[in-house]
């Protein structure tokens, strides 16, 4: 069973409001959980092993996701800004970040900006206009790759003026293998899955748009300038092709530090098939 600890908002200096929700152990070091594509709201893993290591796992809507509210010039680095604000709020001096498919940029991007000490990537979007990897997307996804890159309004209006919770559920759904299909389609897990995308589109779909374009595009930080230890957690059953074509693997040589985890009988659902190891490991890193 899922139970939050609590859900948490807060006013940003720029008058903007930052929500979240979270769990774990109250007192403990927090771990900003970048959730995926268009989900807000939270949907709880590895609840008792937070608590045992003493993390206190937050669930933070990105911008125009949720409860979160819009900014139009989001990018990496307000997002940065924005967490700085929470860990300020919240008494930290060392955090760590998760980053679950689409908001996989978004953790590293607070490794970048120096606001965290360790990174869990798991079955995470990779630079997809990267040169090594643009080479090996299917045709479509160099097509919405390139428009992000040479046109990215284009893109984000595209996306805004078409993508519903509904649509990208079907997406995920259609995207999956077998394995993630019954996982994110059993009836412990679906409601929360379609609630978290309901929640996420409650404003529109204009944050996930901005989210995309910023994910697809060339991203506004250079992987190979992140010095902290980055955890890698990858399924060798995940079809999704907007993950990364070789699991990770050239993103694992760009970092100057990292671990890679490709698990032959998983997918995309590690996040909560493997949670208590992720955050285990995650913990152990700064040992």
């Amino acid at each position: 069973m899922f139970v939050k600890l609590q859900d948490g908002t807060l006013k940003l200096s720029g008058g903007r409001v930052l929500a979240w929700s979270e769990w774990g152990a109250a007192d403990g070091r927090p771990v900003i959980l970048c959730q995926g594509a268009g989900m807000a709201s939270a949907i709880p893993f590895g609840e008792q092993a937070a608590v045992d290591l003493g993390l206190r796992v937050l669930s933070v809507d990105r911008p125009g996701l949720g409860n979160s509210e819009a900014d139009p010039e989001k990018s990496f680095e307000s997002w940065a800004a924005d967490i700085k604000e929470l860990l300020d709020f919240v008494k930290a001096d060392q955090a760590f970040a998760i980053g679950f498919s689409q908001g996989a940029p978004f953790a590293l991007a607070l490794a970048d900006a120096g606001l965290v000490d360790g990174v869990a990537v798991v079955s995470g979007q990779d630079e997809l206009a990267s040169p090594d990897l643009f080479a090996m997307l299917p045709d479509e996804l160099k097509g919405m790759v390139s428009l992000a890159c040479d046109d990215p309004d284009r893109l984000e209006a595209d996306i805004t003026g078409m993508a519903t919770a509904d649509w990208l559920w079907q997406m995920i759904e259609g995207m999956s293998r077998p394995e993630d299909r019954a996982f994110y389609a059993s009836a412990s897990f679906a409601p929360l899955y379609r609630n978290a995308l309901a929640d996420g589109f409650s404003q529109g779909a204009a944050g996930y748009a901005r989210d995309t374009r910023l994910a697809m595009g060339r991203w506004s930080f250079n992987a190979e300038n992140i010095k902290q230890d980055v955890q890698l957690w990858y399924g060798l059953k995940d079809t999704s092709p907007v993950h990364s074509p070789d699991f990770g693997a050239t993103l694992a040589k760009r970092l100057s530090r990292s671990e890679l985890r490709q698990i032959a009988e998983e997918g995309s659902a590690i996040l909560w098939t493997r949670a208590d190891a992720i955050l285990r490991r995650l913990s152990e890193s700064q040992r």
